[in-house]
């Protein structure tokens, strides 16, 4: 099996580390994907041509989709109709999860939007920790192929390596068996906050009872910060409370408008996020390189070519 790894803008170094990664292990190669775009917005996609029975694998992480989306949907079609055995996508962070259902009438329901125009050029979808709540499993929205890729044993080694006596704070319900998982493989207590979104920027959060942890620092965990209130709630709260300053880890630093200096203004020191998205100065990187290059040579090879 030959893989073509095809990154778009902004992912070259993510595709470059995989290759390293995957040589020795499979035949590999880094292929070309130009992206142009001409004055009035529109897109010109242009892709190195594959070879006959080569796996193609796409590689672009999906936030700020709406810009990437229509390239990247190009690109796979048009290695398609030139002749890839396979097209996969390597996509670290998922876009359009969190509209799981039509909270008001006439709403799209985007998450199942999105993924029937992901599933119709793709064959296979690797992604890290997708925001499922009331969607349980990507298979339900996905009709590709698709395998998730866990990113808590890497959270819980940061955590070991980097925090003394670490309390695992989840700031929510959605987060309770995340966190308990993180924490028992960091060896750390786990608490769940009671949190209550008024609105994309007003979250109210009740902490529970730390003191059975005087001497613990707590570690704010979450799968996603977009504009950081669930976390600045917390952190205000803590700091309140005359908590030592926490530190922040989480899988998908999107980091919206002025999360970042909201979170620093709220008082957290030390900021981790796993590398799904692109570095940020002043965020700790946890890599998963690594992990990413052994799920993505499993699924490569156990995807069934369907088309």
């Amino acid at each position: 099996m030959k893989l073509l790894l095809y990154p778009l803008p902004g992912n070259e170094a993510r595709a470059d580390v995989l290759a390293q990664a995957l040589r020795g292990r499979c035949e590999v190669q880094l292929a070309g994907c130009v992206v142009h775009r001409f004055p009035d917005g529109e897109t010109l996609v242009r892709v190195q041509p594959p070879e006959p029975d080569a796996q193609a694998v796409l590689l672009c992480s999906l936030d700020g989709a709406d810009a990437k989306t229509v390239p990247l949907l190009m690109a796979a079609a048009t290695l398609r109709e030139l002749g890839a055995a396979r097209v996969g996508l390597v996509a670290p962070y998922l876009a359009y999860m969190r509209q799981d259902r039509r909270f008001a009438p006439g709403q799209a329901v985007s998450a199942r939007l999105y993924a029937q125009l992901l599933s119709a050029q793709f064959d296979w979808l690797l992604t890290v920790d997708p925001h499922l709540h009331r969607i349980h499993d990507l298979a339900e929205i996905y009709t590709a192929r698709t395998a998730v890729l866990h990113a808590a044993p890497r959270l819980a080694d940061w955590i070991r390596d980097h925090v003394e006596r670490p309390l695992i704070v989840g700031p929510d319900g959605e987060s309770a068996q995340w966190a308990a998982d993180v924490a028992a493989r960091a060896g750390a207590p786990v608490v769940v906050v009671d949190k209550q979104r008024n609105g994309d920027r007003d979250v109210a959060s009740t902490i529970p009872d730390l003191s059975a942890w005087p001497d613990h620092r707590p570690v704010l965990l979450d799968d996603i910060i977009s504009s950081g209130r669930t976390l600045v709630a917390v952190l205000e709260h803590l700091r309140a409370a005359g908590r030592p300053a926490a530190a922040c880890v989480v899988v998908h630093g999107l980091f919206a408008g002025d999360a970042l200096a909201a979170l620093r203004a709220a008082g957290a020191p030390r900021i981790a996020c796993a590398d799904t998205t692109a570095a940020i100065d002043g965020v700790e990187r946890i890599a998963l390189d690594e992990d990413l290059a052994g799920a993505l040579l499993e699924l490569a090879h156990t995807a069934g070519d369907e088309r």
